[in-house]
């Protein structure tokens, strides 16, 4: 089996999204400071992270978007590992994704990952340009009705971010299916036959957390 990441690194200092703070990282505890807690010749660290749950390579929960959605607690793992993965390939399609993007595609349980290689940009203000591609509502509605677990995309947003609405997002997330953002490397995906996981943290209250996004190959 071949394991392919599709995160992008968490670092010290970097932007996610316009707007939103960047992570800190650092150190708790360093190991000169844990000689005094340990046997000679044991030593330990802790680190210590400061960021908001926007970061990296991230999964939304209804409660991102829905005060009465469930949150990262509440969170089947069903919904976001060992799902058959089906690699939209959009590139080339414009910004604004809709229906025909996903038309004639057999997504149901599976986990739908927009190939848009708007991810070539990461780290740079290009990937930050409001005009980025997005599923539109008819799109994020085809894959509901469709029946997809997930959706995720290589972009900064999967709603337009040119306006103040978020039709993918509201329409997504009213039915349930999780939305990852922010991934990376989909082009060295098979457009079927992967198998896709981004398990976040169990935390109760919170709605949206970073992930470690990966497919495996067998």
């Amino acid at each position: 089996m071949r394991l392919i990441d599709l995160s992008h690194v968490v670092e010290h200092g970097m932007t996610t999204y316009p707007g939103l703070p960047a992570p800190e990282i650092g150190v708790h505890l360093g190991f000169e400071e844990s000689h005094g807690a340990y046997a000679a010749g044991t030593e330990f660290q802790i680190g210590r992270i400061a960021m908001v749950a926007n970061t990296g390579t991230y999964l939304d929960t209804p409660a991102h978007r829905y005060r009465d959605g469930h949150d990262l607690a509440g969170l089947p793992l069903e919904r976001c590992a060992g799902l058959p993965a089906v690699v939209v390939r959009a590139a080339g399609l414009g910004h604004a994704l809709d229906t025909a993007a996903f038309t004639g595609l057999d997504v149901a349980g599976c986990a739908v990952l927009v190939h848009t290689g708007w991810d070539a940009h990461w780290g740079t203000e290009a990937y930050l340009d409001r005009d980025h591609p997005h599923l539109t509502e008819d799109g994020a509605r085809a894959l509901v009705d469709a029946g997809a677990t997930l959706v995720g995309i290589d972009s900064v947003n999967i709603d337009d971010t040119l306006g103040t609405a978020r039709p993918a997002h509201s329409t997504l997330l009213a039915a349930d299916i999780p939305v990852v953002e922010h991934l990376t490397g989909l082009g060295g995906l098979p457009d079927t036959g992967a198998v896709f996981t981004a398990v976040p943290v169990a935390v109760r209250g919170l709605a949206t957390f970073p992930v470690r996004a990966f497919a495996s190959l067998g």
